[in-house]
């Protein structure tokens, strides 16, 4: 009985160590235009991920989301937006309509991927990864609204969460990339 107890623990153990240690490259996802990339093509950037949205109040945010990524993004630093229609059915474009929605409102020339769920039942796999503390190793950050901005360091590890209203450029988030 005792070893069936041991043998339990160990392997609760294990299957809660390789949870912590799975990082933000080990993670797929579909762009907006519908290929598949490896999140590994970022290593080495300081990686910005936010889930956006196209009627939204702080949809305004892919200016400063823009700005930033042209101040920042020809260095180690990338933003990466996720459209979601998680809140107040505030994305319910398709995903080629969300891309002429950016491209003709913002001149979004960050890299945009496919629309996705960012909580509930049918999370997307790298958005529950940012959220649980048992999968990043960190924090638990469950999404709060549309432009919630989660932070990658450079070697794929969660690095930090800034609510929607904090804006992308906020002194903060700007000492983050510099530093």
């Amino acid at each position: 009985m005792k070893t069936w107890i041991l043998f339990l623990a160990t392997v609760w153990m294990s299957v809660s160590l390789c949870a912590q240690n799975k990082k933000f490259y080990d993670f797929t996802v579909q762009t907006i235009d519908g290929k598949t990339i490896s999140l590994s093509e970022f290593k080495g950037k300081k990686v910005m991920v936010v889930n956006v949205a196209s009627k939204c109040g702080l949809t305004p945010q892919y200016k400063q989301l823009q700005e930033l990524y042209d101040t920042y993004g020809k260095g180690n630093f990338v933003i990466l937006g996720f459209p979601a229609n998680n809140f107040g059915q505030q994305e319910p474009g398709t995903n080629a309509e969300i891309q002429e929605f950016c491209t003709l409102n913002y001149g979004v020339g960050f890299p945009m991927m496919a629309k996705i769920s960012v909580k509930g039942e049918d999370i997307a796999p790298l958005y529950a990864w940012l959220t649980q503390k048992s999968a990043n190793g960190q924090q638990d950050a469950e999404v709060s609204w549309n432009f919630q901005k989660f932070l990658i360091d450079e070697n794929g590890d969660w690095a930090g969460v800034f609510e929607p209203r904090t804006l992308p450029t906020a002194p903060e988030i700007i000492r983050w990339i510099e530093k």
